[in-house]
Parts: structure tokens; C-alpha cells; sequence
């Protein structure tokens, strides 16, 4: 019903704080992949995500675009669509984040071994 909202408000959250993080990085080149660039990455997952959801959910009726735009408010059904933003929402919002935890762990072992093997060159 309307469980695309949890990730789509993680994804607004993410992307102010990308939107900072940018702003304090420094400009210099690094053979490191910048913080704001790993963070984008979840963005585009998240927001993705949140749009397809939202786009399965219009296809099923279940947004509509007049107000109240969820049918489940509209027909009384709040405490459903609440139980479903709470397990089905926050569960797939946490998935996400995992693999995008996941995918950064990688990156950071792919650098440090770049940076290990070019450290082993230069001496």
C-alpha cells in the first residue's frame, strides 16, 4: 500500500547528507572513490527502488492521484498500510542499506589492495 515511502524518505535523508558530504570534501584527486560518490550509490538504489514500487502500487490502484492518494486512507484501512510501511517498509529499506554497506566494504578492499600493490611498485 504504501510501503515505498520508508525507502523514498531514507533516500531524501541520503541525499542531503551526500549533498553536504560533497561540500566538505576536499577537490584533490585520490585513487580513493570519495564518500559523497559511495553514498550516491545508495541514493540511486533507494530512489530507484522507491519509484518502482511507487509505479507497482499506482499500476494496482492503490495510489491514486486525488487526495488522500492512498486508497488504504481512504477506505479506513490506516492501521494496515501503517503495519505494512513498518515490516514490509523499514524491512526493505534495511536491505538496501546492507548491500550498499555490503558494496562499499568491497570498494574499500579493492583500494586498499590497489593502494598496497602500488606502495609495493614504488619501493
Amino acid at each position: 500500500m504504501a510501503c515505498f515511502i520508508v525507502p523514498a524518505t531514507e533516500a531524501v535523508v541520503t541525499t542531503m547528507v551526500e549533498k553536504f558530504a560533497k561540500g566538505k570534501e576536499s577537490k584533490e584527486d585520490s585513487d580513493k572513490i570519495k564518500f559523497s560518490t559511495k553514498l550516491s550509490w545508495l541514493n540511486k538504489m533507494l530512489w530507484g527502488g522507491s519509484v518502482l514500487l511507487a509505479f507497482e502500487h499506482i499500476w494496482h490502484g492503490e495510489v491514486v492521484p486525488f487526495f488522500p492518494f492512498l486508497t488504504a486512507v481512504k477506505d479506513g484501512n490506516t492501521a494496515k498500510m501503517l503495519g505494512e510501511m513498518k515490516s514490509v517498509g523499514v524491512t526493505m529499506a534495511v536491505v538496501v542499506t546492507f548491500a550498499w554497506f555490503i558494496m562499499v566494504l568491497v570498494s574499500n578492499a579493492i583500494e586498499n589492495r590497489r593502494a598496497q600493490e602500488s606502495e609495493k611498485v614504488s619501493l
